[in-house]
């Protein structure tokens, strides 16, 4: 079965869906940071780089599945939170009109928790009103990925739909797996080599890493990100990994953080040494990325970004494979 992806970005929505044996035949992507990534990963899927708002509904091809997460700046409870007033938030109707164009039997949309928050409420209900107007049953859920199979708290909402004709039920999500992933499970191995840390301006050390994109970001901590413990310990999932490289977690090999006052950690003294953010390779791991899947950026910054503004891997696949489930039967 073939998909389209909107707002691809560096691919894991798509890769999981790949995983679960569909065929990603078109991919759309305006940030030109992220083309050789998508290029590199995905060298048979035909990728378009205008922005979405300049993509006639009939330039994507006929597919099976259409899926994307519209950018989450609009709704995250990090931002401004100004949903559909923001150019962004906008962006979900684009993905509704290539929608009613091409028809396919589902679609699938991703976006952060912030979402279905009381203020969002009556755009959220439009948004679901119009994936419904369009011709398609929807379900909607705020799922963590960390029952997925992604070592990882990692709240999302999807919104999945079918369409009434083609399919003629409703989507059903997947129960929870009983084992959870931990960052032992993601990133024990990892610990030799250790990862280096960036060159100077925090560019990529590239050709020279033994183990592709294990580096990691330096400078300091901003006293938002001193005031709450980083560190998750090796036997609990990871913290939702940001797209901001300098929000990343600390490894898991450094004790907790100190709280020295309401709203102020430290490091704990003598151990300093021990705290580095996670590099970009062990991320990629966390999102459940394969070491075969490499990120291309001179910044390593950009690096952080591409992962921490992805789909996990693992928790697409669990979803793709409930929907092929569903279209076979």
């Amino acid at each position: 079965m073939k998909v389209a992806s909107l707002f691809s970005g560096a691919g894991g929505l798509d890769l999981g869906f790949k995983k679960a044996g569909f065929d990603i035949v078109w991919a759309n992507e305006y940030d030109k940071t992220i083309w050789d990534t998508f290029r590199h990963n995905f060298p048979k899927t035909h990728l378009d780089t205008r922005s979405i708002v300049d993509v006639d509904p009939s330039d994507v091809p006929q597919v099976d599945g259409i899926v994307g997460g519209p950018p989450c700046q609009s709704w995250s409870a990090a931002g401004a939170q100004r949903g559909v007033e923001d150019t962004r938030g906008k962006l979900f109707f684009e993905y509704i009109k290539i929608l009613k164009e091409n028809q396919p039997a589902f679609f699938l949309a991703e976006n952060v928790a912030g979402i279905l928050h009381q203020k969002h409420s009556e755009a959220f209900a439009d948004i679901v009103k119009s994936f419904e107007g369009v011709g398609y049953e929807v379900s909607y859920a705020l799922l963590n990925a960390n029952d997925y199979g992604v070592p990882e708290d990692r709240l999302r909402v999807i919104i999945i739909g079918y369409h009434k004709k083609k399919v003629g039920k409703k989507f059903e999500f997947p129960d929870a797996i009983n084992t959870k992933q931990t960052l032992k499970d993601a990133i024990w191995d990892l610990q030799k080599p250790d990862a280096k840390p960036a060159k100077e301006l925090n560019k990529t050390n590239g050709e020279a890493l033994k183990v592709p994109n294990h580096e990691y970001m330096t400078g300091g901590f901003s006293s938002m990100y001193m005031s709450r413990n980083r560190v998750r310990g090796w036997d609990e999932p990871s913290f939702t990994i940001q797209a901001g490289g300098r929000h990343a977690p600390i490894h898991p090999r450094a004790p907790k953080m100190e709280k020295v006052e309401v709203d102020k950690r430290i490091f704990v003294p003598g151990k300093e040494d021990l705290y580095r953010r996670l590099s970009v390779r062990e991320c990629a791991r966390i999102q459940t990325f394969p070491d075969d899947f490499i990120f291309k950026y001179n910044d390593v910054a950009t690096g952080y970004k591409m992962i921490g503004n992805a789909v996990p891997v693992n928790f697409a696949f669990h979803l793709a494979n409930k929907i092929q489930e569903d279209l076979r039967n």
